[in-house]
């Protein structure tokens, strides 16, 4: 019996720090004239089919090079999506509505469908794209950049440059203004 309680004990804790492994604080790029490149190639994840849960109609992340995407990780349910999303749009009327600036909201809760990520997005206004993230793409997330962007409510956004190279943002919500000073030079290039 003390073998057993010892085994359980044992387990317990090998879980606990393994749980604890995976949350080391991950290194996000805030986004400056010398910002640090994530990925100098082109994900494959750029190459697969989203459909945008308002018109239905697909697209891949490729579809927009020469522009600027900004991305972000969210939920239906999750209250900081909502918050940023109202950000987001708050952004694209302070740039004025520029059409080399893309936001795409990617929902990774596979619990989640079309339907109901284009009522949310209705009732909300949110007049951007919005797609459920297939497996392979959300996987293609959380294992390229970190598995923090699997969980909605740190806000987790990327940008995507003119030339297809994937730019962390720091994790947490981000107000207007600040999107803008991180998003502008971007847009400037």
């Amino acid at each position: 019996m003390k073998l057993f309680r010892f085994a359980l004990i044992f387990l317990g804790f090998a879980l606990i720090v393994t749980a604890c492994a995976g949350a080391q604080a991950v290194n996000t790029l805030v986004p400056q004239s010398t910002a640090t490149v994530v990925t100098a190639t082109t994900p494959d994840w750029f190459d697969m089919q989203l459909t945008d849960a308002q018109t239905g109609k697909t697209f891949t992340m490729n579809d927009y090079a020469g522009k600027v995407v900004l991305l972000e990780a969210m939920a239906i349910w999750c209250p900081n999506c909502t918050v940023q999303g109202n950000e987001v749009r708050d952004l694209h009327k302070l740039l004025g509505n520029p059409d080399d600036l893309i936001s795409v909201s990617l929902d990774v809760d596979f619990n989640e469908d079309q339907a109901s990520l284009k009522e949310y997005a209705s009732g909300f206004g949110f007049d951007w794209h919005f797609a459920v993230a297939p497996l392979l793409v959300a996987r293609a997330l959380g294992n390229l950049y970190s598995p923090q962007y699997l969980n909605p409510p740190l806000s987790p956004m990327l940008i995507i440059d003119r030339d297809g190279n994937v730019h962390l943002l720091e994790y947490g919500k981000k107000d207007a203004e600040t999107l803008k000073k991180i998003v502008e030079p971007y847009l400037a290039k």
